[in-house]
């Protein structure tokens, strides 16, 4: 399992790189003279990087061998990441962003099939909870040790730990991983044309609007706390929305399992998502019950994806990976669009402290849409 390790860090430099940047903010903002909500461009910019390249580079990549797509997207992601270490001003930076998406949307579903193909029969479910649990701890324990350098030497150091995590698990990939044929993933054209299936178009809507209130707020964390409660330290609240969002997405697949509901699921994730945002202004000042809201919207955004993926698999049997890999990308593309709406709405003069019922009633969205689908 040592290689399947090496994939599983790729995935921890990505899960720290997706959303460490929304506690660095502040600190961007000052170093390259530009607002916060300017700088929050950085977090919109990799995800709508991000949701775009993973089914255009599908179509490129086909069934080339693993270790060459893998060393190649995960050099990218980590020169990109240098690239924003050393970044003279916020238009540099925002390309590196940009590239550093690019490579994180190739490297991740390369990452996930070859950690399947490497695992023996009767390991692959461990295999895949490795690489997908890699993620997960970039978030959890990644970003709070990020935070930390940021603490201590500033963003660029943080971006510079990212950097180096990337670049160890490139050179131990380069060293070890066979040159394996993978599957290919689903191309673009096979995405999209799941949208011609009525209640696939409207549950990948669910999950777009579900991104768009979870992930768009979390990008402008920093100056919601300060705006809602005089918070000027992200780092506990990003932690708890974090472990969180690590007990969420382990706990749902097994009360899919055991209530075979998914659909119900789905409304009381939604339902609760929406009040944990709704409540998030009220809660804060309240010291340590304002971390409640993060847990649960922590939770209950990771929780959400898959019980959509159950119900895209039931709609599609037969094109099940094309419809999972179209809501993923719709995930993603939720997110960005969030970050762009959220810093276009603090642009026109909207304070921050009104950002989190902004996001709650994109979850009200996605839960009126996901009660008229049912």
């Amino acid at each position: 399992m040592g290689r399947v390790f090496l994939l599983a860090l790729g995935m921890f430099a990505l899960g720290i790189d997706a959303y460490v940047v929304a506690g660095l903010l502040p600190g961007i903002a000052q170093a390259l003279s530009v607002t916060e909500v300017q700088a929050g461009q950085c977090v919109a910019v990799f995800t709508l990087s991000y949701a775009v390249s993973a089914p255009v580079l599908a179509t490129l990549v086909g069934s080339k061998p693993m270790r060459v797509v893998s060393t190649v997207a995960l050099g990218i992601f980590t020169l990109a990441n240098a690239a924003s270490v050393i970044a003279p001003s916020f238009a540099f930076l925002l390309a590196a962003r940009a590239l550093a998406g690019f490579g994180a949307g190739l490297f991740a579903p390369v990452a996930a099939a070859g950690a399947a193909a490497l695992a023996p029969e009767g390991r692959k479910g461990r295999a895949l909870g490795m690489v997908l649990g890699g993620m997960s701890a970039g978030t959890v324990v990644g970003v709070p040790v990020g935070l930390w350098i940021n603490d201590w030497i500033g963003w660029r150091g943080t971006l510079g730990f990212v950097t180096s995590m990337g670049f160890f698990a490139l050179i131990g990939l380069a060293l070890r991983l066979p040159s394996l044929a993978l599957r290919r993933p689903p191309l673009l054209a096979e995405r999209l044309s799941m949208l011609a299936h009525g209640k696939v178009a409207t549950t990948v809507g669910i999950t777009f609007m579900t991104a768009v209130g979870s992930l768009g707020l979390y990008t402008y964390l920093a100056p919601v706390l300060h705006a809602c409660a005089g918070l000027a330290d992200t780092k506990y609240y990003l932690w708890t929305w974090g472990i969180g969002g690590m007990a969420g997405s382990f706990a749902i697949g097994a009360l899919i399992d055991r209530t075979g509901r998914a659909r119900w699921l789905l409304g009381v994730i939604l339902a609760a998502l929406g009040l944990s945002l709704a409540a998030l202004p009220a809660l804060l000042p309240l010291g340590v019950i304002g971390f409640l809201p993060f847990l649960v919207w922590g939770a209950m955004g990771w929780a959400s994806l898959a019980p959509q993926q159950h119900m895209l698999l039931e709609l599609e049997p037969e094109h099940g990976a094309a419809a999972v890999a179209l809501n993923s990308s719709c995930n993603y593309l939720g997110g960005a669009m969030g970050a762009f709406a959220g810093g276009a709405l603090m642009a026109s003069g909207v304070s921050p402290s009104m950002l989190p019922y902004c996001a709650a009633a994109a979850a009200l969205i996605a839960l009126i849409g996901h009660l008229a689908k049912a």
